[in-house]
């Protein structure tokens, strides 16, 4: 099914941006773990809008468990929370139904579903449904502490100002929790300053901006993950991807290996601490789809906001001709910094998944 990914630990996303409620169901959680959540909602609230830098519609998105907890720890019942939706404004997208946006989901959406999809704040491929892959990404994160596993994220760039990037050898857990924790998570403030001029500057415009966020995992044993099919890029990719805006994703040196020779490229091995490895990291902690115990390191690409108040064309559907659309309603100048929690989420889901095949879920207590 489209709404849901994993194996040992599946979750599975529901809801649409202005029904009643959004949520998840993760199965497959080991029993006994008592969740803190605090920590969760936490979590979830660096996702939220609100702010400066985002859109203006307001969301408590508090938690209601359905299911999954007995005396406050798992059980091993499915654990299911929903999220009701508060703040709506259905009457902004009534013209949408016969318009559809530049490079939204409306127009394949209208096609797949016969006219009958959602137009509502865009449904189910609104990025209202990050908020219930938010609230399964930091159970996971929790999880894998337990394990020594850190999972961090920061805005890489945005509108092409760039922060300093991870140390792709050393990078710890202490410099991944502390970057996590900022308002606007970058390494560098003075390059985050500038990013923040970026994205004031394309609100005033009535446009939107892009960027990257850039996510490193500490603490990862090697051998996690398959070759071809399953290899661990392509387990964390397909979750990735699976958040509204994302449009590219590297691993290690990435895109820029294309331009490199091998000698270039190759890193060597190397015993560090009576271990295995590499003097360098431009394989991004993966080799063969197979994790190497060195940090594991990604970058995702997020577009700008389709939904700007500039004047777009389009086609009317119903007439059959060209039309223009000014969009109405609250949205995001940039989505960048509300997707730095959305990539780690969905990393840490696919790493406890991971981690669960290799481990089954009796050694995790």
């Amino acid at each position: 099914m489209s709404s849901s990914f994993g194996k040992m630990l599946t979750v599975t996303i529901f809801g649409q941006s202005h029904g009643e409620a959004i949520g998840a169901v993760i199965d497959g959680l080991p029993a006994g773990i008592q969740l803190d959540f605090d920590e969760i909602e936490r979590f979830m609230a660096r996702r939220a809008p609100g702010g400066a830098f985002s859109t203006a519609r307001r969301e408590t998105d508090r938690l209601r468990i359905l299911s999954g907890l007995c005396g406050g720890a798992t059980c091993g019942a499915p654990l299911c929370a929903v999220i009701e939706n508060g703040d709506r404004r259905s009457q902004d997208y009534e013209k949408l139904r016969d318009l559809p946006r530049p490079m939204h989901a409306d127009y394949p959406a209208f096609i797949k579903y016969h006219g009958a999809n959602d137009i509502r704040g865009g449904g189910q491929f609104s990025g209202r449904l990050t908020a219930p892959l938010c609230f399964a990404g930091a159970a996971a994160i929790q999880l894998l502490a337990r394990k020594g596993v850190t999972v961090g994220a920061h805005i890489a760039a945005i509108h092409g100002v760039e922060d300093t990037p991870f140390d792709p050898v050393s990078v710890d857990a202490e410099t991944l929790r502390a970057v996590s924790a900022k308002p606007f998570p970058v390494l560098d403030d003075q390059a985050g300053g500038r990013m923040k001029a970026e994205i004031e500057a394309a609100r005033r415009r009535l446009d939107s901006v892009g960027g990257i966020v850039e996510c490193a995992v500490s603490g990862l044993p090697a051998g996690l993950g398959e070759p071809l099919c399953e290899s661990l890029e392509s387990r964390i990719s397909s979750a990735v991807f699976s958040i509204p805006a994302v449009k590219g994703i590297e691993f290690g040196a990435g895109f820029s290996a294309s331009a490199m020779t091998g000698s270039e490229h190759n890193d060597p091995f190397v015993m560090k601490a009576g271990r295995v490895a590499t003097e360098t990291n431009r394989h991004g902690g993966i080799l063969g789809g197979i994790s190497t115990g060195m940090p594991l390191l990604f970058r995702a690409a997020f577009k700008p906001t389709p939904s700007i108040a500039l004047e777009q064309r389009t086609v009317s559907l119903s007439g059959e001709c060209g039309a223009p659309l000014v969009i109405h309603g609250r949205h995001d100048p940039c989505v960048v910094l509300r997707a730095v929690p959305c990539v780690e989420a969905a990393a840490a889901l696919v790493l406890l998944d991971l981690m669960l095949e290799s481990k089954g879920r009796d050694e995790w207590n």
